[in-house]
């Protein structure tokens, strides 16, 4: 009885609490909607249309061009208050170099001391190439680069002659010298010119970034010359890379070409962590050895900092948020992988259609280059130009290179990872939905994809940044502008061109510490995020989800 008696009396109770009971809840709902409606969608292009993931999913992009390309080009003729070579010549002044490095760091020199030669007034020599340095490959230069297309090409802008003259019916041995990185008109003029005008011949060895970024802009003209015309590589290299072209091309309408930096010696050189445990720790620390001059680093940092390579996980989680899906073929450029196929794996499940010259090319067909790491690199170097869109998960010498070189060629796109701001969203995507993720990449890849005036001029280096031989059809651009307009779309063009410019400014803040924008996300109930890793599996371009989702 007495029971009774307490089950009415709560039951009383919990009725006269209903009202107060749905006023809360009446109030927390009309807060969620208003909170909902003010608040700003991840990205207002994701809002139009449902494509497939090959077709740019909700990124409202085309995956396979820049926009506004068009209105650019590459522009590098001399000037008409720039003399020819014949005119400023002076004889008995001879300027030799050493080049530094593998083939895209001997690339730089090459290209730096044509100009170099050209400040000093003399006749340039052949360049050498590193031959000792850790690549080991006993390359010459005529056995890489047309040598005479190089001197043909350049003839009125340089004097180019294969190898210095005999001195008294003797090999003439230079004089030898170094000048700093980064050594400007003048520096050439105060520091190497008296030295030449007294020995009348010159080397300058280790020479790989030893002029200056900025330029009068008739010597950054002659740097683009140089770097995009006047070398070619040699005929049977340039015969190897265009059947390559041509098998990927007979397997889809477009290829994605990755450069993929992941060898264990590089690794070891960064610094950097990649969950390993002691077995990592143990096996790239000795190999960091090596390197006496290196000091202890501090992995977390390194990684915080965007310096440490995208995992090839993490481009591939990256190239599918951006819109990628997993029929698109991949040719990878790509040394000895730390952690061999194990650490490919996650790369392949989410791009099956995975390729590299050893897969495309008989092993006959690269016998006469396999011994040679740069004209290996060379073949490399040819087809990830000529792919649709260049990945790159580092900051080396081939990804600035191939950056630079393909804004000048018509600005195709070309993808390299903010890292700063991937790190801490590859760190927490086992906390977030994957839509919320693809949001997450598309936004902070916005300036690193290849696209117009994403890098002020005179900003980055000159070889990524070649903003001097870069030209904008205005009335190209006008027209153009004028029909966005006429469609109602806005003049969006300039704005989006500014924010790029902002995004990727030298001066770009440190990522935060803190979680406060990835603590809005969910865990995804379908599993694709798990908190120990992807299923591949999930990710298909026929979930509806997802179709609604970019050194040497």
């Amino acid at each position: 009885m007495a029971f009774q008696r307490r089950r009415n009396h709560y039951y009383h109770h919990f009725r006269n609490m209903l009202p107060l009971f749905s006023a809360v809840s009446g109030a927390l709902l009309i807060l969620l909607a208003i909170l909902s409606f003010l608040a700003p969608y991840p990205n207002d292009s994701d809002r139009h249309g449902h494509r497939s993931l090959t077709d740019g999913g909700r990124s409202g992009r085309d995956l396979w061009t820049s926009r506004n390309s068009r209105f650019y080009y590459g522009c590098s003729n001399a000037s008409k208050k720039f003399p020819e070579a014949e005119a400023v010549t002076i004889s008995n002044r001879y300027l030799a170099i050493a080049t530094s490095g593998g083939l895209n760091q001997q690339r730089t020199g090459i290209t730096d001391a044509v100009v170099a030669a050209r400040i000093l007034n003399s006749t340039l020599v052949t360049p050498k190439l590193d031959q000792k340095s850790f690549w080991k490959d006993s390359s010459d230069f005529s056995e890489i680069f047309d040598v005479d297309w190089f001197i043909s090409f350049l003839s009125k802008d340089v004097k180019i002659i294969k190898q210095l003259p005999r001195k008294g019916g003797k090999t003439w041995t230079p004089h030898t010298m170094r000048v700093p990185r980064k050594c400007s008109e003048r520096c050439y003029n105060n520091r190497v010119l008296p030295v030449l005008s007294k020995r009348h011949a010159i080397q300058l060895n280790k020479f790989d970034y030893r002029l200056a970024n900025r330029l009068d802009t008739d010597l950054q003209k002659l740097r683009c010359r140089v770097n995009y015309h006047a070398l070619k590589f040699t005929r049977p290299i340039q015969r190897m890379a265009e059947k390559l072209v041509h098998r990927m091309r007979m397997r889809s309408k477009h290829y994605i070409a990755l450069h993929l930096r992941f060898e264990p010696d590089m690794l070891a050189f960064s610094g950097c962590y990649y969950g390993g445990g002691d077995k990592e720790r143990k096996e790239l620390g000795a190999i960091r050895k090596r390197w006496k001059t290196l000091h202890t680093s501090n992995p977390d940092k390194e990684r915080r900092h965007g310096k440490c390579p995208l995992t090839p996980e993490e481009v591939g989680l990256m190239l599918r948020a951006l819109g990628y899906g997993s029929d698109v073929h991949i040719y990878v450029a790509s040394g000895e992988v730390y952690g061999g196929e194990e650490t490919l794996a996650p790369l392949k499940a989410l791009f099956p259609n995975f390729y590299s010259k050893e897969t495309i090319a008989s092993k006959e067909e690269l016998e006469p280059f396999s011994p040679f790491s740069s004209r290996m690199a060379a073949l490399d170097f040819i087809v990830c130009d000529e792919s649709d869109v260049f990945v790159t998960n580092n900051n080396g010498n081939m990804a600035r290179i191939l950056a630079g070189r393909r804004r000048y060629f018509g600005h195709k796109p070309t993808i390299r990872p903010n890292a700063k701001k991937l790190y801490r969203l590859f760190l927490n995507k086992g906390n977030m939905f994957w839509e919320a993720f693809a949001s997450k990449v598309r936004t902070y890849q916005r300036g690193f994809m290849g696209e117009p005036n994403e890098v002020r001029p005179g900003r980055g280096e000159f070889h990524e940044n070649p903003s001097a031989c870069i030209c904008e059809d205005s009335a190209a651009k006008e027209k153009g502008e004028l029909g966005t307009r006429k469609n109602g779309k806005g003049n969006a063009t300039r704005k989006d061109e500014l924010v790029l410019e902002d995004r990727n400014a030298d001066d770009d803040p440190e990522w935060p510490d803190t979680d406060e924008e990835e603590d809005q996300s969910s865990p995804l109930e379908k599993g694709l995020f798990n908190g120990t890793g992807l299923d591949y599996d999930a990710i298909t371009s026929d979930e509806p989800e997802l179709e609604d989702m970019l050194s040497d």
